[in-house]
Parts: structure tokens; sequence; C-alpha cells
């Protein structure tokens, strides 16, 4: 099944089932307020994919200006296409920013997309979570938690929970009033109850953080 409702009423729906969970959940949620959630439904998974890998493991504002810099590198094009990003010098995009290891996934995400691998925004609206993750995941540089950002923001899935989010344990934990945060394990099991909208369970556990 491909749960894929992020409307308002949805966020709703969700914010009141997990509300009623136990007390935390619904002390949290209503100091928080309404799941404001934005997704970027018109991008292509092969975009999201390559603007997931700037960000990572870098600040926002730092991913931002490595972005900028190669948009301004393609001025007739909203956003590179496969073909122009490997006709480029390696050594312009190095030179935005990109390390040589994300130069070098960067690179792969764009060979993957003209091999069918990475599947076109109609292709993937098609197939169900697992199957994408499955298959993303075998590109260089490309893991789980960069796949479940695309599902999140781009495909716009609506019961997707990344477990190795620092920011999702971490929220958990403040919620709960934990002395330590659950491992990945734990918190996936932990998760299972808030299907199906664990979804908007990540983005008010992302909101416990800051």
């Amino acid at each position: 099944m491909i749960l894929a409702d992020l409307s308002p009423a949805a966020f709703r729906e969700a914010a009141d089932y997990l509300a009623a969970l136990d007390p935390h959940w619904s002390q949290h949620i209503a100091a928080t307020g309404p799941c404001l959630h934005q997704a970027t439904p018109g991008r292509e998974p092969y975009e999201a994919l390559v603007r997931a890998i700037a960000y990572q493991q870098l600040h926002a504002r730092a991913a931002e200006a490595i972005l900028g810099r190669m948009l301004a590198l393609f001025p007739g094009s909203a956003f590179p296409s496969p073909d122009q990003l490997l006709a480029i010098r390696p050594e312009a995009l190095r030179a935005c920013g990109f390390s040589a290891s994300k130069l070098a996934t960067v690179q792969g995400i764009a060979q993957a997309r003209l091999d069918g691998i990475v599947p076109s925004r109609e292709q993937a609206l098609g197939l169900t979570d697992e199957v994408l993750i499955e298959r993303l995941v075998t590109l260089r540089g490309v893991g789980r938690w960069t796949v479940e950002m695309l599902l999140i923001y781009c495909l716009e899935r609506s019961d997707i929970l990344p477990v190795d989010d620092f920011g999702v344990r971490e929220g958990y934990r403040r919620i709960k009033g934990l002395d330590k945060a659950p491992t990945p394990a734990q918190m996936r099991s932990l998760a299972s109850v808030w299907s199906p909208h664990r979804t908007v369970a990540a983005w008010y556990l992302w909101r416990a953080v800051g």
C-alpha cells in the first residue's frame, strides 16, 4: 500500500491520533500547534536526491550556498539535467563546495537517472516505499535516510519515520523525559503504533529539538 496523503485534513487527523496515544504526545502537540510540514512535490526524484546529498552532514545555510553556486553554473535551467551535470568539468563542481565523495555521489545519481535506476516522478509515484528504498540505496553515498527524505518531501509519503535521524530520536527522548535517546532499532519498534501517521510524528519530534 502507498500512503501519500499530506493534506491539511490528514495533518489534523494524524495530530489527533498521536495526541490520543499518551499525555506526553498530547502535551507536546498542544504546545507545538498544528503540523506545518511543507513538502516539495514538484521535484523529480533525481533533483531531490542531488539536493539531499548537498545537505548531508552540513548546516542548511552551507548546503544552500553550495547548491546556489551549482545552479549558477547552469543559468538557462531551473535545475541541471543529468546530462548537463555529467558534462560539466568536475573541477567546476568541486569549486561550488562539493567534497570529492559528494561529487562522485552526485555524478553517480545523474548516471543512474540516465540508466533508469533513479525513476522519474511519474514512475516513483507508483512504487512502494520499500521498493524505492531498496533500489536507491544501491547507489554510492545514498543511504536509507536520504531516500526517506525523498519519500517525505518529494513524494509526500505519509507513513515514513527516519529512525537513523538524530533529531527524531532526540526529540522522542525530550518528549518522554528520558535520560537516553532510543537506538534506531528501538525507535523503529516504538514507532510501529504511530502508523499510518509516522511522517507527521517525525515532524513533531523534530520540533521538540528546535
